[in-house]
């Protein structure tokens, strides 16, 4: 056993595996002030608690574990609660600003929002989900990216249909999609395109989602990367 892994170290007073819990769950409220936002069409103020829902989603993993929450407090589940929480930031309210916002044909805009849940709550219930060396198998529902994407870019309303469309449909695909962290392969490039990614992110919000060409340029320039090495491993 190394010095320094998880199970080397005490595991933590049950109070404070439980403060961990609640920082994951807070994941929640950030829905709630986002779906808020969204029902005043304040699309930068929804990214944004999305985008603090999606910072609390990348580091309660990391506390738990240092913390061996699993071990100090096994009546509740972290992975479920990662889930329900991950399924209203991920899913729900972006499906919901995606229906309401114009973007979509009004015809089947409801439609395609129904989808989005259907397949994404569908996607977090499978066992399948992760391969064993961290991609993700399928389209992993990452439908608050897509929602970002379709607010920045803007494109015609039948593009934007058949997108969605599209990645609905490859929820179910044996395609993968690279985790930026936790993949080994091209780990440092893809962590440093995530950092970058976030900055632009942050400059097109403050810009209310109209930046300049080159930021939106940027961004869609990262998103092409994600789904290219994504293919490479598909290939493999």
């Amino acid at each position: 056993m190394e010095l320094n892994s998880p199970e080397s170290r005490p595991a933590s007073h049950p109070a404070i595996g439980f403060f961990v819990h609640i920082f994951t769950a807070c994941g929640a409220a950030c829905a709630l002030l986002a779906l808020i936002a969204a029902t005043d069409a304040e699309w930068s103020q929804m990214f944004v608690w999305l985008g603090l829902a999606l910072i609390i989603d990348a580091v309660d993993g990391t506390f738990a574990r240092r913390l061996r929450v699993a071990e100090v407090l096994p009546r509740w589940s972290g992975e479920i609660l990662d889930l329900v929480v991950d399924f209203a930031t991920y899913v729900f309210v972006p499906a919901y600003a995606m229906v309401t916002s114009g973007l979509l044909p009004r015809s089947i805009a409801l439609l395609l929002g129904l989808i989005v849940c259907v397949t994404g709550a569908l996607y977090f219930a499978d066992r399948q989900m992760k391969t064993k060396d961290s991609y993700f198998r399928g389209f992993p529902a990452v439908w608050n990216v897509v929602a970002f994407y379709l607010f920045l870019i803007k494109p015609a309303p039948w593009v934007g249909a058949a997108a969605i469309l599209l990645l609905a449909a490859a929820t179910f695909v044996p395609i993968y999609f690279v985790h930026p962290i936790r993949v080994p392969r091209w780990r440092k490039l893809s962590a440093a395109a995530v950092f970058v990614w976030a900055l632009l992110a942050l400059v097109a919000l403050v810009q209310n989602l109209d930046p300049p060409v080159w930021v939106a340029s940027f961004l869609a320039v990262i998103a092409i990367y994600f789904l290219v090495i994504g293919i490479f491993r598909t290939a493999d």
